[in-house]
């Protein structure tokens, strides 16, 4: 099978037979991410009767219940019913199924040498991600305004250990506002990230970056926001990926929630030798 895309009057070749799979695995009984102080994901059979839900414990069939937070609980994917007054399911959100996409890769720096601002609680001690590192990494890759719908930041160090973090209480990397800025006005329709939120652990409770991301501004009527842009969060990129362009595919199980465990996929591209005139 070969498929083929078009992105900025360049024909691209999808390597679809080498799928890059950006979700970190949910282990429902072993290792597992978590953040903001809530509960690890957790999973128990069903007992009804003379029923139990395990086969190791006699039951005829594995029927197991099931215990999570996406905002906690490994990669997820979330909408602007996150933070808005109506309720707005990530479902709804996500309208793309092959979205042109950009991996860059960042070195998270000290707050206080930025110079950049944060409307939230901080600390000049904090690791963040500035406007001026994405703006860099971007322009490093030389990159093509076709594939600016989604982008992919990786932070430095990228050990595997990312994926059974504990974040809780560690005060992790975020982003400045004026990163947050620069990816709004660089019309970013879908951000994702390898850390637990694009804000503060602790920032008072403004949430300051993802209302920048969505344009909507405390007690604003969602009418008014950036309804099919999503951010997506606690994800790995795994060293062999290249900073460069991507096709990817976010999956999310269809919930009427705020946001969802989700399963980011990338595509690698061959551009093809032939591009179009204009």
């Amino acid at each position: 099978m070969k498929l083929t895309v078009t992105i900025d009057k360049q024909m691209w070749n999808v390597v679809i037979s080498e799928p890059i799979d950006l979700s970190i695995a949910l282990d429902f009984y072993g290792p597992q991410p978590s953040a903001f102080s809530l509960a690890e994901a957790s999973s128990a059979p069903v007992s009804a009767g003379s029923f139990v839900g395990d086969t190791r414990l006699g039951g005829s069939a594995n029927c197991e219940t099931i215990s999570l937070n996406p905002h906690a609980n490994g990669t997820h994917t979330e909408a602007v019913g996150h933070i808005s007054l109506e309720r707005y399911a990530v479902s709804e959100a996500l309208c793309d199924s092959l979205i042109p996409a950009t991996v860059i890769t960042v070195q998270p720096e000290v707050f206080g040498d930025s110079f950049e601002s944060y409307d939230g609680v901080s600390s000049q001690e904090d690791r963040v991600i500035t406007r001026r590192q994405l703006s860099d990494a971007l322009k490093k890759l030389g990159h093509s305004p076709g594939f600016m719908d989604a982008v992919i930041v990786r932070t430095l160090p990228n050990a595997t250990t990312k994926m059974q973090a504990h974040h809780s209480g560690s005060n992790p990397v975020y982003f400045t506002n004026d990163a947050m800025n620069w990816v709004r006005e660089a019309n970013i329709r879908h951000v994702l990230v390898d850390i637990p939120s694009v804000d503060r652990e602790e920032d008072g409770g403004k949430l300051s970056n993802h209302r920048i991301f969505w344009d909507l501004a405390q007690g604003q009527s969602i009418d008014l926001a950036r309804k099919h842009a999503t951010i997506t969060e606690m994800i790995y990129v795994p060293e062999r990926v290249e900073d460069g362009v991507y096709l990817l595919n976010l999956q999310i199980p269809n919930f009427v929630l705020d946001a969802a465990p989700s399963r980011p996929v990338l595509f690698r591209l061959q551009p093809e030798k032939t591009a179009f005139n204009s």
